[in-house]
């Protein structure tokens, strides 16, 4: 059993509704150590891997652990009612099949949401070895994800020791983006050799609005290798998504 109250409503508006959009169903894990999530979407391409810390609840009571089989659609429905500024209450009572929703604001309003039986194994992400990583501010990222999606499908990324490269191109056009070790907005890069993949745009676009989370966020990758595109609210949330290649023969 659990109750968990949030004042920063827009922790899981900005979180939740990216989440549904990519995954449908999913397990969320609720004990002492906060609420997390590790899901693989229905195609195998992409993983959503999601931790709010306990520090981010004005109050987080939690015995034991709970699992939450939940439907994203249902949940990211529920707390796009709440508006900036409202309190969220999330509770669940022992033995109980439900999970129950409090939204105070202008008044209080009740949601109850049925525990669903998805039988999910977790994707050993954490064996991943990327080759190289980059830490850098978030809207040049989704600038560039935005001016690719007018060319192409896919996006390429490449990397070097000295700079940091998204391309796309198409039958006849193609645009380009180079940031270098000089420029403020690469904040940091570490890479070994030269690496470059290619990813899917239409998984791209749905994680980059995690940009409302932090200003600046991380990318790991390597050649034709998965990516891993991360997001952080300090001692609040930890948000990451692991997207497959797409490799052309």
């Amino acid at each position: 059993m659990f109750k968990l109250t949030l004042s920063d409503a827009d922790l899981l508006k900005n979180s939740i509704p990216i989440i549904s959009e990519i995954i449908d169903e999913a397990v969320f894990k609720v004990d002492e150590n906060g609420i997390s999530l590790v899901s693989p979407d229905r195609a195998m391409v992409a993983v959503v891997d999601m931790k709010i810390m306990p520090t981010a609840f004005d109050e987080y009571k939690c015995e034991g652990e709970e699992l939450l089989g939940l439907n994203l659609s249902n949940l990211s429905a529920v707390i796009k009612r709440a508006k900036s500024g409202d309190k969220i209450i999330l509770e669940k009572e022992k033995d109980d099949n439900k999970l129950t929703i409090t939204i105070k604001g202008e008044g209080t309003r009740k949601f109850v949401l049925p525990l669903l039986d998805i039988k999910t194994e977790k994707p050993p992400i954490d064996k991943l070895a990327f080759t190289g990583r980059l830490e850098i501010e978030s809207k040049i990222i989704e600038e560039s994800i935005a001016d690719a999606d007018i060319i192409s499908d896919a996006v390429i990324f490449e990397a070097d020791g000295n700079a940091f490269r998204i391309e796309a191109k198409g039958d006849v056009s193609s645009v380009k983006m180079e940031l270098t070790k000089e420029d403020k907005g690469l904040l940091d890069l570490k890479v070994d050799g030269t690496i470059r993949a290619q990813y899917p745009l239409e998984y791209l676009k749905k994680m980059i609005k995690a940009s409302k989370i932090s200003e600046q966020m991380t990318i790991e990758f390597g050649t034709d290798y998965p990516m891993r595109m991360g997001f952080k609210s300090i001692d609040k949330m930890q948000l990451s998504f692991i997207l497959a290649p797409r490799v052309e023969s």
